[in-house]
């Protein structure tokens, strides 16, 4: 959820940042008229609590008629307490709704559109020319016996695809090179949990406006996670909660996973091995990009002809 402090203190970046994703920016506005809403009725309530405790006091050192009239003005407070007690959480939850509807603040850096609206950030080598007519994945897949998308689709539906064979051991070769450079870069590597509470998802921003895309298992109130960003970030909530509870201060420490992940899209995506190349490609020396693009290159070249 959007931090109410910066809604407040700057909603024109909020209002900048939905409109740069193209999403609906008179919700920073409603955002900003629940927060007003909400702040009057905790005032109330607290106002009218603490006449109530001043009251019961009183009601303690008073005797004969005058107990008798405290006591009926303490029973007349109560109920206002109990109303306000009550207003406070409507309003608390009419905010909480609207602000988990605004998505989290756009890198002002990141290029504003869609895909033909890219800037490239670095080239490293040069683009691999074939002598010859390049298959795609998914044709190369079915040559090698490598992607199974006919038995996924039967046994799962549309989208899903066993990877066997050398496709399987592509996918965790993968997985082992980027682990192992990422450990080399100081990270610790973590296979964390797949279901986590509603705490954790809703504290990474993937309730709300994306909840679209979350799977929930209701009779258990558990998420499935669409990326390990969730149970990382949530790992170190608890962290935090544990440092401050014994008010110990510890070095920043850096994260590494590479786990399942479930979501629901509403675009077809890429696969998943192209994507995560992708990705690691982000975060690599020239030189590792290189060693990387000549592993991936030489075995689709070796494959395709």
């Amino acid at each position: 959820m959007i931090d109410v402090k910066v809604l407040r203190d700057n909603p024109d970046l909020v209002r900048a940042s939905q409109k740069a994703r193209g999403e609906d920016v008179a919700l920073v506005d409603k955002a900003l008229v629940a927060d007003e809403l909400l702040r009057n009725a905790i005032v109330e309530f607290e106002a009218l609590r603490a006449e109530q405790n001043t009251l019961s006091k009183s009601v303690g050192a008073a005797k004969g008629d005058e107990k008798t009239a405290l006591l009926e003005k303490a029973k007349g407070l109560s109920a206002s307490v109990k109303e306000a007690e009550a207003k406070k959480n409507t309003t608390e939850a009419d905010f909480k709704a609207v602000a988990m509807e605004i998505s989290n603040l756009v890198d002002t850096a990141a290029p504003i559109g869609g895909e033909a609206d890219f800037t490239v950030i670095e080239e490293v080598g040069t683009p691999r020319k074939f002598d010859f007519e390049p298959k795609d994945h998914v044709e190369l897949g079915k040559i090698l016996a490598a992607i199974d998308t006919e038995r996924g689709a039967k046994v799962s539906g549309a989208r899903f695809y066993y990877l066997t064979g050398v496709g399987a051991l592509l996918e965790l070769a993968l997985v082992n090179y980027a682990i192992s450079m990422a450990t080399k870069a100081g990270f610790i590597p973590v296979i964390p949990p797949v279901l986590v509470k509603p705490a954790a998802m809703e504290g990474t921003g993937f309730l709300g406006q994306a909840a679209e895309n979350v799977f929930h298992l209701k009779e258990d109130d558990f998420y499935l996670v669409g990326t390990s960003e969730v149970p990382l970030a949530a790992y170190h909530m608890v962290k935090s909660w544990i440092r401050n509870l014994f008010h110990s201060a510890t070095a920043v420490t850096h994260h590494v996973s590479a786990a399942k992940r479930v979501r629901m899209e509403k675009i077809l995506a890429a696969s998943s091995a192209f994507i995560n190349l992708k990705k690691l490609r982000c975060s690599l020396s020239v030189r590792q990009k290189m060693q990387l693009k000549n592993i991936s290159d030489s075995w689709l070249g070796r494959r395709s002809s």
